[in-house]
């Protein structure tokens, strides 16, 4: 890997560190703790694995591996930590219902909108299984992680604990704006293709 790559991957790094190191300072008994620490890293590998699907060539260039090597890798820790967040809420609860998405009022449908999240979670991986299968097709099914992301990070703003923390607020937010300007860039880059 190349000083940039170095560089960056150090930067990356050091976001999960921060955030996690914030949650805790927060303490909480050790089943809480650690639901909020998969909820805090896996929204932002999410996160980072959405936000470098513009740059395909320049990732390959800064780390020194295929972009697929590099986003999968983000993207893998990043669905392990969406199922384990769920699953540990519902161990936590001892009732199962923590995991039906709410339509009572809109107000609860943003509040446990990770709920939804994780449906289109899996949904968007099953696409990538079926990418072969469904060339053409397959790819809209794929983008539900960007909805599923925007209601993971309302969902972190409205209930989570470590949200609370300036700090780690900044990281999660400023992480889903990078995924926004990404996805702006990526169809402005495919727009002007399509043109020419």
């Amino acid at each position: 890997m190349r000083w940039p790559g170095v560089a960056l991957a150090g930067g990356i790094t050091a976001l999960f560190l921060i955030v996690s190191l914030r949650a805790v300072m927060q303490g909480g008994p050790p089943l809480g703790l650690a639901i909020r620490l998969v909820a805090l890293n896996g929204v932002l590998a999410l996160s980072i694995a959405a936000a470098m699907t513009p740059f395909l060539a320049g990732i390959r260039a800064v780390f020194g591996r295929p972009f697929l090597a590099v986003h999968h890798l983000f993207a893998a820790v990043g669905l392990v930590a969406a199922l384990l967040h769920p699953a540990l809420v519902a161990i936590g609860a001892g009732d199962l219902s923590v995991l039906v998405p709410s339509f009572a009022s809109w107000t609860l449908f943003w509040t446990y909108g990770g709920r939804v999240a994780l449906i289109l979670i899996l949904v968007a991986l099953a696409a990538v299984f079926l990418r072969r299968r469904y060339p053409t097709s397959w790819r809209p099914f794929h983008m539900l992680m960007y909805a599923a992301l925007f209601l993971i990070v309302v969902h972190a703003n409205l209930i989570g604990t470590d949200l609370g923390d300036p700090v780690v607020r900044v990281v999660v937010n400023g992480a889903f704006v990078v995924v926004v300007g990404a996805f702006v860039v990526k169809r402005w880059r495919r727009r002007k293709v399509r043109k020419k």
